[in-house]
């Protein structure tokens, strides 16, 4: 799905699908979602991104029904969902756990909603074998769910979901079961699926790289709030905190004081070290506490100090961690901080360029790093 085509929070005149309107959720005296409002849009796949105990699954449980809000409400197609119970909403939720019906096929799991619902034989049979056909499930249909794989049950789970044509599928944790590879490979999967049938899809996920490869935005969560909703490339490129920077990918975050010097923005961070530039942000003042948040694949290590890099800091080399695509160079400057550097191993028999306790320097351009207020 192109982002420059699909931006519809981008428009003005879009209705969303759905909205959190200042919704508070309490158990006890513990605020578990605080003044939540956001917006998701038709045909968005919109992932809810935070730590354990952040509060991505009670939302997810409000959206189902199985929560209701404490203050605000939850609109669907701009209806109040707050009275409806479950099996009346357009929504149908999909557990890490899949809760496949043991005794029964492929086949009869995918077809029990539909069943339930007194949908015609003949119909049940056509939106089966679509759903089979779509999940690349046919040849399995007469296997029992025990006779299958951890990502063919999977598979099954997502199409006895999307039977029921819902408006939205929610997806909690749905490939937590997964080995890695096998999990990257569904991940495609499930944005193919989710294209194919344009059906609204919210996931949650404490994965940031599952995050990021499916969703056309990500809300990054803490404490019960959203701190960024953006598309995964602002979210990497123009973090808005330095708790979304540090959650999502590598990154490296140096404290200092601001002065602001024309059209770039210095940042002085240690006693005896160049200064950091960078672009400005708009209302800074002089001496007012920032910190500067840089990836590590934007910094280049090389053993003689760059000519005309905008920042160059010398350290030493401390450790190396060798990812087989990558290295990753942990420098330690004069101060004690630890900067780390990426470097691509693009030859396959390459004696490493550096190795411990080398002086080397780390250098970066003035635009690829940001500066953080909070």
């Amino acid at each position: 799905m192109a982002l420059d085509v699909f931006a519809p929070w981008e428009d003005p005149n879009a209705k969303p699908l759905i909205q959190f309107q200042n919704v508070t959720k309490r158990f006890g005296d513990f605020t578990a979602i605080d003044d939540l409002t956001v917006d998701i849009f038709e045909q968005e796949f919109f992932a809810l991104l935070g730590p354990s105990g952040c509060g991505k699954t009670t939302m997810m449980r409000m959206l189902a029904g199985f929560e209701t809000p404490t203050e605000g409400q939850i609109l669907l197609a701009g209806q109040d969902i707050g009275a409806v119970p479950p099996n009346k909403r357009a929504t149908n939720m999909m557990f890490q756990s899949y809760a496949l019906f043991p005794h029964l096929s492929i086949w009869e799991n995918i077809a029990f909603g539909l069943k339930r619902d007194k949908m015609p034989k003949d119909q049940i049979g056509e939106r089966v074998e679509e759903m089979l056909r779509l999940t690349r499930l046919e040849k399995f249909a007469r296997r029992k769910p025990h006779q299958i794989s951890g990502g063919q049950r999977q598979r099954v789970a997502l199409a006895r979901s999307l039977a029921k044509a819902p408006k939205l599928l929610l997806l909690d944790e749905p490939l937590g079961a997964l080995d890695k590879k096998l999990r990257q490979e569904t991940q495609f999967e499930l944005m193919d699926i989710q294209e194919t049938t344009g059906t609204t899809f919210v996931i949650v996920t404490h994965d940031q790289e599952e995050a990021m490869t499916v969703a056309s935005r990500v809300a990054v969560m803490d404490h019960g709030q959203i701190v960024q909703v953006a598309t995964p490339d602002v979210i990497y490129e123009a973090p808005n905190s330095t708790y979304v920077a540090d959650f999502i990918g590598d990154v490296n975050l140096i404290a200092g004081k601001a002065d602001p010097q024309g059209d770039k923005l210095h940042l002085h961070w240690a006693d005896g070290q160049p200064a950091l530039v960078g672009s400005p942000l708009a209302g800074i003042t002089k001496g007012q506490d920032l910190h500067y948040a840089i990836r590590p694949e934007k910094v280049s290590i090389s053993a003689e100090k760059p000519a005309d890099a905008a920042n160059a800091i010398q350290g030493e080399v401390h450790d190396i961690a060798y990812l087989g695509n990558i290295s990753t160079y942990h420098v330690q400057l004069p101060g004690g901080q630890i900067i780390k550097a990426q470097a691509a191993n693009n030859r396959r028999i390459s004696r490493r360029a550096f190795t411990w306790e080398d002086k080397v320097w780390l250098s970066w351009t003035d635009t690829a790093g940001v500066f953080l207020e909070r």
